[in-house]
């Protein structure tokens, strides 16, 4: 793997001021040794990966990586800073600086690089050797594993703030267990301490106590390892057997059921579900995030110590966090998860959206608006008939919508009680479509159904009744729960209110209807496809579930609203191209067809790179053009589809008048505000400006083109 860095990829004295300027300066040199196939195409593909989460991590490490079709084989370049360059860490810059290229669909090699050098970054030799390197060979032989990393004289800088139990004399580096290559996935599951723990130091002075661990995190590469490796470290140090299960994106080799069962403690570090977590039922149990496994690992073995010695076991395997109770930061308020578990049972729906809704609109386009009360073509189908197949076509798609509350209830409760609450879930969903309660209905039997199940789960049961528990005694006492309150308590209350709000929007009106378009058009526009976006989209589609003329205008304005973003960023591009990168107007000519395709996320890139410039011309557009829709009358009865389901749309020709109208403000606005920012200055002083951004100097068209973040 010597291949993957060499000398020509290190920098020692990295002159970059900003994290888009760095990835730049390392990413040039892997162009000069043809790794990098288009520089500009690279980068907005790291800008990408940024611009999901940030790439720092605690201990002054920046790691910025993605896969793209612009990298010609798999390639790691380093670069150490002075002063420190921000890539979003908790802690501070970053002065370790590593960029990961790996081809596109190459998810073996990119997470192989990312799980190995984030093990490795969690012994402190490795990086203050990497800290105190004065040549660059020596600097990638260390980073490949090729030279072992020495003690440097002077302070360190730890990643890990973690005191560990026992002074170090009893853990000398010696015992250390070997850094991993780069050459292959972290699979390793083997205890990280062979040797049997000094009397002082055991609590069973007769048995080595024995600790199985797992991690995990949302992107499942660098926190994941780096947690494996602080406890394995701690565990060594405290004198423990520790077999550790890291559960990466790339998947997860499963610890032995017998090591399961001989240990005496488990310790789940972790920010999103533990896959099988079955498997630990009945052992005492530390259940953190994945940082506490960085930041303390010796206070988790201590507090797993404690719990075994006192017989604090779990009632079942699914009783702690969920996946949405991981999500974020410690501390998040009720307010915060509520929205993660409407979130997730948004997620988990807006596919049978798409799918039913295109199918339900083809039908339409086909057959007509009557194709709705053709005959079931499981009766009656006519292979020459093209009536026959926009039956097929609405019919199937009719299915598919129809799952959409059962879906919607089903994740809500997934998301609050993980895989024991999709039974009540469903159930509930089923319920509210039964008594009509709809969108509002399945939104209610979802927290339900989650809430049910989390209670169950709290109660002690006997250790002979664990094994049915998720199987048998939680599905059928939480769907009694459910069924009875969805059908006698809330039900009928939650169905009137569903009929009020639908008998509102039949009669949407005037200034109510265009103050409505108002909100959901910047509704759709704040954050691009993310959490608001999706809150008005879904409230558009709950209203298809029992289509009337009022719910019809509030899908047309929402989509309109959503198209204008990715539009509008194509049409400044084009108008005003000096404004952007030459990446932006790349991604411009590709906006176009975004927008046109009703994906909001088209401008994400735009916003990214410029969000105080972008997001305001985003929502000033899209609120004129969801007024505008209201105003206009115009009605849409498919989910999706943009301008290809024009055919679909009630008072088309108003419609699109509308869309261009939103289009046109955001384009001027964006126009605006990026050129106020010029204002006064000659535009040869733009590329001197631009070319300090990048941390190089202008050098003809290429030191023109700021970065992209």
């Amino acid at each position: 793997m010597s291949g993957m860095i060499t000398a020509d990829l290190v920098d020692l004295d990295l002159a970059a001021e900003t994290k888009e300027a760095a990835a730049r300066s390392l990413a040039e040199r892997m162009v000069a040794l043809g790794r990098v196939t288009d520089l500009d195409g690279f980068l907005a593909d790291v800008a990408a990966r940024e611009a999901q989460m940030p790439t720092g991590l605690d201990g002054g490490i920046g790691i910025p990586h993605c896969r793209s079709a612009h990298v010609a084989e798999p390639t790691l370049a380093f670069g150490r800073s002075a002063e420190g360059i921000d890539f979003g860490a908790p802690d501070g810059p970053a002065d370790l600086i590593f960029l990961i290229a790996a081809p596109a669909g190459a998810d073996d090699a990119h997470l192989t690089i990312l799980s190995a050098l984030a093990r490795r970054l969690m012994n402190e030799e490795f990086t203050t050797a990497l800290r105190s390197a004065i040549d660059p060979s020596a600097a990638a032989a260390l980073i490949s594993g090729e030279e072992a990393p020495a003690a440097a004289p002077g302070p360190v800088r730890k990643p890990v703030p973690a005191a560990p139990e026992a002074p170090p004399s009893e853990a000398p580096p010696s015992e250390a267990p070997p850094e991993p290559e780069l050459t292959a996935p972290e699979t390793e599951n083997s205890p990280s301490s062979e040797q049997p723990p000094s009397p002082e130091k055991s609590t069973l002075p007769e048995q080595v106590f024995r600790i199985v661990a797992v991690t995990s995190c949302p992107t499942g590469i660098a926190h994941t390892y780096m947690a494996a490796e602080a406890l394995e470290q701690a565990g060594q140090q405290a004198g423990v057997e520790l077999v550790v299960e890291p559960q990466g994106s790339s998947g997860f080799n499963r610890v032995d059921p017998a090591v399961i069962a001989a240990a005496d403690a488990v310790i789940f570090a972790h920010d999103v579900p533990v896959r099988e977590k079955e498997r630990f039922a009945g052992k005492p149990t530390v259940d953190v995030g994945v940082k506490a496994g960085i930041n303390r690992p010796a206070e988790l073995i201590a507090e797993a110590r404690g719990k075994a010695e006192r017989g604090e076991v779990t009632a079942a395997a699914s009783t702690r966090n969920t996946p949405v109770d991981n999500a974020g930061e410690p501390g998040e308020g009720y307010g915060t998860k509520l929205r993660k578990w409407l979130m997730s049972g948004v997620s988990y729906m807006v596919p049978f959206v798409a799918a039913g809704g295109l199918l339900i609109a083809l039908g339409f386009a086909i057959g007509g608006y009557t194709i709705n009360k053709a005959p079931s073509v499981a009766e009656h189908f006519v292979w020459t008939d093209h009536v026959s197949w926009a039956a097929l076509l609405f019919q199937i798609g009719g299915m598919a919508f129809g799952f959409l509350v059962p879906v919607l209830a089903g994740f809500i409760a997934y998301g609050m009680a993980d895989r024991p609450g999709l039974v009540p879930g469903f159930v509930g969903g089923s319920i509210a479509l039964t008594i009509n309660a709809g969108f509002l209905g399945g939104l209610v039997a979802g927290l339900i159904a989650g809430g049910t199940v989390m209670a169950i789960q709290r109660v002690r049961v006997p250790a002979p009744l664990r094994g049915i528990m998720p199987v048998v005694v939680i599905p059928l006492l939480s769907s009694i729960v459910v069924g009875f309150l969805m059908f006698l308590v809330v039900g009928k209350p939650i169905a009137e209110l569903q009929k009020a709000l639908t008998d509102w929007l039949s009669g949407l009106s005037g200034a109510n209807a265009v103050i409505l378009g108002v909100i959901l058009g910047l509704m759709m526009c704040f954050d691009l496809g993310g959490p608001l976006n999706k809150v008005a989209y879904a409230f558009a589609v709950g209203g298809l579930a029992n289509p009337n003329p009022g719910s019809l205008k509030v899908m047309a304005a929402v989509m309109a609203a959503g198209m204008v973003p990715p539009l509008a960023m194509a049409l400044a591009t084009t108008v005003r191209s000096k404004l952007f990168t030459r990446t932006e107007r790349e991604n411009g000519k590709a906006a176009w067809v975004l927008g046109a395709s009703f994906i909001t996320e088209g401008a994400i890139p735009f916003a990214a790179a410029d969000p105080l410039r972008v997001i305001p011309s985003a929502m000033a557009g899209g609120a004129v053009t969801g007024a505008l829709s209201m105003l206009f009358e115009c009605t849409l009865r498919a989910p999706h589809g943009g301008i290809f389901v024009i055919p679909l749309i009630g008072n088309p020709f108003l419609y699109l008048v509308a869309i261009a109208a939103g289009t046109l403000v955001s384009a001027a606005l964006v126009i605006l505000l990026k050129g106020a920012r010029r204002t006064g200055r000659p535009d040869q002083a733009d590329g001197a400006e631009e070319a300090i951004a990048t941390g190089g100097g202008p050098t003809g068209e290429e030191a023109k083109v700021p970065v992209a973040v």
